[in-house]
C-alpha cells in the first residue's frame, strides 16, 4: 500500500527565545535576526512546552533559567523525557547563575549548552552556530535510518513490501486468524509470459510492466489488504477476513483489471495478463504460512496448465506438473 505524510514545515533556522524578561527578549531577537534566524517567543516554561510540542517547532531554544510556571531547567528535563519525539532540541541556557554546582546541575537536566547573563553576542552566534550543525547531523542520521527501513521493507522497484515483509505480514494475520477466528485468503500471482517482453522490449519496458502491474494490483484490494512482491515477476496479496468466495470473487476482478487494458511504457504499448493462485486458511485450524504458500502456488502453476490469465485454487493433494512461462 502507499501512505503519504504531510511533512511539517521546516524549523532549522527557527530559534525558540524563552524568557520572561523583554528587555532579554528584545535584544537576543534583534541580534538573532541581524544572524539570519528566524524567531519564535514565548515568556514562560509552560508555553515554550506547548509550542515545542507543535509539529514544524523550532529545533533550536534559548531558555532562561528561572521563569514562572516552568523553569528552563525543569522544561528541558521534561522534553528530554517526552516519549515519541523523532527531532531533538538544542538547548542552550541563558541565566545569570554561573557555578559549576548549577552548571552540573542543568547538565544533568538534558540542556546542550550554558551561557551566562550578561553575554557576548559573538560567543552566543558560535554557539547557536555549533548547536545547528549539530541538529543538521542528528536530523541526517534519522534520514539515513529511515532510508535503511525502507530498503530493508520494501521493493526497491515497485515500492511494494518486500518477499521478507509480505511472507512476515501473512504469519501475523495466520496469528491473529487463529485467535479471532476469521479466515485469511492468499494470493500468489504471476505475470504471463513475461519472459517474452524482457526478450521483445528489453528489461527497461519490463521494470515498467512490473511498475504497473505493482500500481494495479494495490488499486484492486482493500485498504487493509496487503500486496508485496515475492520474487521476480511474482507478486502475493494477504487479504485478512476474506473467505474463499470472496477472494475467488477479488482474485478475478483484479485479474480483469491487469488485463483489460494494455500497459503503456514509453512508446510500447503491451497486453499484459497475470495467472493467480489461491489458498485460504478458514482460522479454525493450526496452518503454517508455508503450507498456505504451496497450496497457492499448486493453484498458479494450475492456472498455468490450463491457459493463463485465470485464477484457480487447488487442495494439496493435487500436485501439477510445474512449467511457467
Amino acid at each position: 500500500m502507499v501512505f503519504s505524510m504531510t511533512k511539517p514545515a521546516k524549523s532549522e533556522n527557527q530559534v525558540l527565545v524563552v524568557d520572561d524578561s523583554p528587555i532579554y527578549q528584545h535584544l537576543i531577537a534583534a541580534y538573532l535576526r541581524e544572524w539570519g534566524f528566524k524567531i519564535v517567543s514565548a515568556t514562560n516554561g509552560v508555553e515554550a512546552w506547548e509550542i515545542l510540542r507543535r509539529p514544524g517547532a523550532p529545533v533550536l531554544a534559548l531558555l532562561d533559567w528561572v521563569m514562572p510556571g516552568m523553569d528552563g531547567v525543569e522544561l528541558c528535563r521534561k522534553l528530554r523525557n517526552q516519549e515519541g519525539r523523532e527531532g531533538y532540541v538544542y538547548t542552550i541556557l541563558l541565566t545569570a547563575k554561573n557555578s559549576r554546582a548549577d552548571l552540573l546541575k542543568a547538565m544533568e537536566a538534558g540542556v546542550d549548552d550554558f551561557l551566562s547573563k550578561p553575554f557576548d553576542e559573538l560567543e552566543l552566534k558560535a554557539r547557536l552556530l555549533v548547536g545547528k550543525r549539530i541538529v543538521a547531523l542528528q536530523q541526517e542520521l534519522i534520514a539515513a535510518r529511515e532510508a535503511m527501513r525502507a530498503a530493508a521493507t520494501y521493493d526497491g522497484l515497485t515500492g511494494l513490501l518486500n518477499r521478507r515483509e509480505i511472507v512476515e505480514c501473512l504469519n501475523r494475520e495466520l496469528t491473529r486468524g487463529r485467535r479471532e477466528k476469521h479466515p485469511v485468503s492468499l494470493i500468489l500471482a504471476d505475470i504471463d509470459y513475461f519472459k517474452r517482453v524482457n526478450d521483445q522490449y528489453g528489461h527497461m519496458v519490463g521494470d515498467e510492466v512490473l511498475k504497473e502491474i505493482a500500481h494495479r494490483l494495490t488499486a484492486g484490494v482493500r485498504a487493509y489488504d496487503r500486496v508485496g512482491r515475492y520474487g521476480g515477476e511474482e507478486f502475493l496479496v494477504v487479504m485478512p477476513n476474506c473467505d474463499l468466495i470472496s477472494a475467488f470473487t477479488r482474485a478475478d476482478e483484479i485479474r480483469g483489471l491487469i488485463s483489460r487494458k494494455a500497459v503503456q511504457a514509453g512508446t510500447v504499448a503491451t497486453s499484459i495478463t497475470i495467472s493467480m493462485g489461491l489458498a485460504v486458511a478458514n482460522g479454525m485450524s493450526e496452518l503454517a504460512p508455508e503450507t498456505l504458500l504451496h497450496q497457492a502456488d499448486l493453484g498458479l502453476y494450475k492456472a498455468k496448465q490450463n491457459g493463463r490469465n485465470r485464477v484457480e485454487q487447488i487442495d494439496e493433494a493435487q500436485s501439477p506438473t510445474h512449467v511457467r512461462m
